[in-house]
């Protein structure tokens, strides 16, 4: 089972850290948290990581319609966007699969958030790798 979608970029981090916050918010996502994983292992661990850095995405209508339909939904919603170096002009973008969201809470009042989060998602995924 596939939790994620990916979309592989052939751009320098910077770069597709900048493309990915652009095609989320062209999507009605706007980014409420920023985690640099790459300075936080090295502060925490001492480890060292190439870029990876999880943006907190959100889009308000679609958190509100589904924390309705059933307050514990936000530990699944699909917030986590994860932008990660994989070579020297390399990148991948992951996206967690919201149509997970019903078939995991077994609440069938999700599916069209999810389905709608979905299509967003996709759209920017799509602008990313045009």
């Amino acid at each position: 089972m596939q939790f994620q979608r990916t979309v592989h970029l052939d751009l320098p981090f910077d770069e597709a850290m900048t493309r990915t916050r652009e095609a989320l918010a062209a999507h009605g996502f706007g980014i409420l948290t920023e985690i640099d994983m790459q300075a936080t292992l090295l502060e925490k661990q001492g480890s060292h990581i190439e870029p990876y850095t999880i943006l907190g995405a959100c889009n308000p209508a679609l958190a509100e319609g589904a924390i309705a339909a059933d307050p514990r939904i936000g530990v699944l919603l699909p917030c986590s966007v994860v932008v990660r170096k994989t070579g020297p002009q390399e990148c991948d973008v992951h996206v967690f699969e919201p149509d997970l969201i019903p078939a995991v809470s077994g609440i069938s009042a999700l599916t069209g958030y999810s389905e709608d989060a979905g299509t967003r998602l996709a759209g920017a995924l799509a602008d990313l790798s045009s």
